[in-house]
């Protein structure tokens, strides 16, 4: 079964108090958004849509060689986000990687393992969950009493209880594209972002009836996003250590 990817690289990222969009700052001299498109080609990704926004003349000339680009224009949250994405892939039948620009160390073998998952179980959604020292900040992983995955409630929403979770949601997941655009309609905005929510899919496709599963990352570096010039030089320690025990 093929497999697309979108790669959401639409943000400011105003933490990051720079001129540069987030997504165009360097790792071991490339763009973040780069690491992640080039780990999709190294999966096998058929068909990767790149969503740009904020000060995306930088951005588009990163990816436009190997992406078919998307403009968000106005950031409403990331299920409108990846909405965006509905012409492009009209036509495809297959499983939707869904990939963060800013998580430069997510690696192909993972995003194989999601998409593996997904048509094995025929599922509609397949999230990558982690367990980060501090889950502050992170939307957690709520399950049912069968343990099965019920939602995802995000930091700014959850109660005491469910914030006192500790598997995470990483912000990767794979769909079944039939099942994500379809759901993605049904995607409302009543939470404190005032945002659309991708997480709401997971909700909506089980109270369809499909199938929602979550692979824990093995390691959690895999998953760190950048929003701070700090996060930024603590990935690039990561990376050098990695290139220099490869």
């Amino acid at each position: 079964m093929k497999t697309a990817a979108i790669v959401l690289a639409a943000g400011a990222g105003t933490r990051m108090k720079s001129e540069k969009p987030k997504v165009a700052h360097e790792v071991l001299g490339k763009p973040l958004v780069n690491w992640v498109v080039d780990a999709a080609e190294e999966a096998g990704v058929s068909t990767i849509v790149a969503v740009v926004g904020h000060k995306r003349e930088q951005v588009i000339p990163l990816v436009e060689d190997k992406a078919r680009i998307v403009v968000q224009a106005e950031q409403r949250g990331t299920a409108d986000a990846v909405l965006s994405c509905a012409d492009e892939l009209a036509d495809f039948d297959g499983s939707v990687l869904v990939l963060s620009g800013d998580c430069p160390l997510i690696s192909a073998e993972t995003m194989r393992a999601l998409a593996d998952l997904r048509e094995r179980e025929n599922a509609a959604v397949v999230v990558l969950t982690m367990r980060p020292e501090d889950p502050f900040g992170y939307g957690r992983i709520i399950r049912d009493e069968d343990g099965r995955v019920a939602r995802i409630v995000e930091q700014k929403d959850a109660t005491p209880e469910e914030a006192a979770v500790g598997e995470c949601n990483s912000g990767f997941y794979c769909f079944d594209a039939k099942a994500l655009f379809d759901a993605l309609g049904q995607v409302g905005s009543d939470n404190a972002q005032g945002e659309f929510y991708l997480t709401d899919v997971l909700e909506i496709s089980r109270n369809a009836g499909r199938a929602v599963l979550a692979f824990e990352a093995a390691d959690v570096t895999e998953c760190l996003g950048i929003n701070t010039p700090e996060q930024l030089a603590e990935i690039e320690r990561i990376a050098r250590k990695r290139a220099g025990s490869a």
